[in-house]
């Protein structure tokens, strides 16, 4: 697919970018991928996906080919139950890290935003982290709560107006 040096590395930077680069591509030892325009080691989901074929179609046992592909038997099990249950979108790389706030919810801040009502003034971070603690038994740092009690008043201003 790529041909020359120039879309290598524009190929290169997009699999980058969506996270989907094989973080060690010179581990990649299999002969397809040695010299083919078409399969490349960069592309980690192009990688994932031949491995997996390659134990199911060939019989390859497990160890050899996650050695032959760079990875290793854990990545080839989690792999292999992915594209089972999701098929081939389920080897595309998955954001990491919780998806939403998991403390700081639209109740907390509701709750928070009324305290700030009441008092008709800006309660300092500390101050709206000990309410926090007390109303909803929610430990939360005072920065974090001002990062994201900030803009839930502001669109709470807004669907007042």
């Amino acid at each position: 697919m790529a041909s020359g040096p120039r879309q290598r590395t524009r190929r290169q930077q997009a699999l980058q970018s969506q996270g989907a680069a094989h973080p060690h591509p010179q581990n990649v030892t299999d002969p397809l991928f040695r010299d083919s325009a078409f399969f490349d080691p960069n592309d980690l989901l192009q990688v994932k996906y031949e491995m997996l074929r390659s134990v199911q179609m060939e019989g390859r046992a497990v160890v050899d080919a996650a050695q032959a592909f760079g990875l290793s038997r854990p990545v080839f099990y989690v792999t292999q139950e992915l594209f089972r249950r999701e098929g081939l979108p389920g080897l595309l790389p998955h954001k990491r890290g919780p998806k939403r706030p998991h403390k700081l919810t639209d109740e907390a801040l509701a709750i928070l935003a009324q305290a700030v009502r009441d008092a008709e003034r800006m309660l300092s971070g500390e101050e709206l982290a000990a309410l926090l603690a007390k109303r909803c038994g929610i430990q939360a740092h005072p920065r974090s709560i001002l990062r994201r009690l900030l803009p839930y008043l502001k669109r709470q201003e807004k669907k007042l107006r």
